[in-house]
């Protein structure tokens, strides 16, 4: 039962947790096909899925994960706050901290509550007639969606999405975000001054929300995370992105740069004063972000230390890399152990909460 509780109560991590506590969960399991994790099961459980997770740059920090306990939520409403809270209390007025949240864990009947957002806070995506999207094209499908159930925005640019929640008593339900709840920032460049003008700024919570929490042989489908935002994640990515903002082009334009071919580099140079505004207006407004040297240097060091302790790291090299300046960082000169995606505890991708049915009988996809 390399996946079961067996398997979890045998890790070093739960070494303490007496035989009767054991044999009390395969009773339960015996009885009624499940049983419920402690608090203290459930934080050091979430803590080494951080740990697991082959793509993420930063589980140095998976020992300062919280946890906010919301198995007792299962009406939409009720979860819908829950997850504002999440965000209220991770984004600690900008001071941002490593929580998740965690609700009830698939019923074994399969039943299930999800949310359809990838992320608790997400900017809409509006098609217009001539094919193009004004805002994000990424959340254009669900933007879709939430319009089709009656959710109508501004139509700007940086619009949140509604929190969409399905349950099995509920069916779905969205919720709009209350106000005073997401923190933005502005996006200024310290040495150009027309960058203000372009009008970009960004949420500083990044709570991933479509990812499963498997361990123990349960499977939480609702347990959003936030950690922290890396520069490249929102200035080489999500601004960058030709499917995505795609501001490369007006960047180059107002720098004055030669955008006729490639071979003139405005991409490069454009991309680099981009994501350069964005860690320099997150680090003016106060909110914690790490830059990609960093993340990558303290990735190694902390990689080296497990290894002398003789810990593996499992890593996918590809998603540990930044997609700004890879080569400058030591991550990218370095070997790694091979993601295992099979490992658990861990956080796994599940299908779409649009394409399931009421119950959300769907089960978790690997990573």
């Amino acid at each position: 039962m390399r996946r079961g509780a067996e398997h979890f109560f045998a890790l070093p991590e739960l070494s303490h947790i007496p035989p009767e506590r054991r044999a009390q969960v395969l009773r339960d399991i015996e009885e009624t096909g499940t049983y419920t994790h402690t608090a203290e099961e459930l934080l050091i459980g979430a803590r080494l899925a951080w740990r697991n997770h082959a793509r993420c740059v930063g589980r140095m920090h998976w020992k300062s994960l919280k946890l906010l306990d919301f198995r007792d939520r299962t009406s939409a409403d009720s979860i819908a706050e829950a997850c504002w809270e999440h965000v209220r209390t991770s984004t600690n007025a900008g001071k941002i901290e490593a929580v998740i949240s965690v609700f009830p864990p698939r019923a074994p009947d399969g039943g299930a509550i999800r949310i359809s957002n990838p992320h608790l806070l997400r900017y809409a995506g509006y098609r217009q007639p001539d094919g193009s999207v004004v805002g994000d094209p990424a959340t254009a499908d669900l933007t879709d969606h939430v319009q089709r159930l009656g959710w109508r925005g501004a139509g700007t640019p940086y619009d949140f999405l509604p929190l969409v929640v399905t349950t099995p008593d509920d069916g779905v339900k969205w919720y709009d975000v209350p106000a005073g709840t997401a923190l933005e920032v502005p996006i200024r460049h310290p040495d150009l001054p027309w960058f203000e003008e372009l009008g970009l700024k960004w949420y500083a919570n990044p709570a991933l929300s479509e990812m499963a929490l498997e361990l123990g042989g349960l499977t939480y489908t609702c347990a959003p995370f936030t950690g922290w935002y890396l520069n490249t994640e929102i200035g080489a990515r999500n601004f960058s992105d030709e499917d995505r903002y795609n501001k490369l082009p007006i960047v180059a334009e107002k720098m004055g740069l030669d955008t006729s071919n490639d071979r003139t580099m405005w991409k490069d140079r454009a991309l680099v004063e981009l994501t350069y505004a964005v860690l320099h207006s997150f680090n003016a407004a106060g909110v914690r972000m790490y830059d990609h040297h960093t993340a990558a240097r303290h990735f190694v060091q902390y990689v080296e230390r497990e290894e002398r302790q003789g810990r593996t790291v499992p890593t996918d090299w590809s998603w540990v890399n930044p997609p700004l300046s890879s080569s400058t960082t030591p991550a990218f000169h370095r070997t790694f152990d091979p993601p295992d995606f099979d490992v658990r505890p861990n956080f796994v991708r599940q299908q779409a909460a649009d394409a399931c049915p009421h119950a959300m009988r769907s089960g978790a996809a690997d990573i």
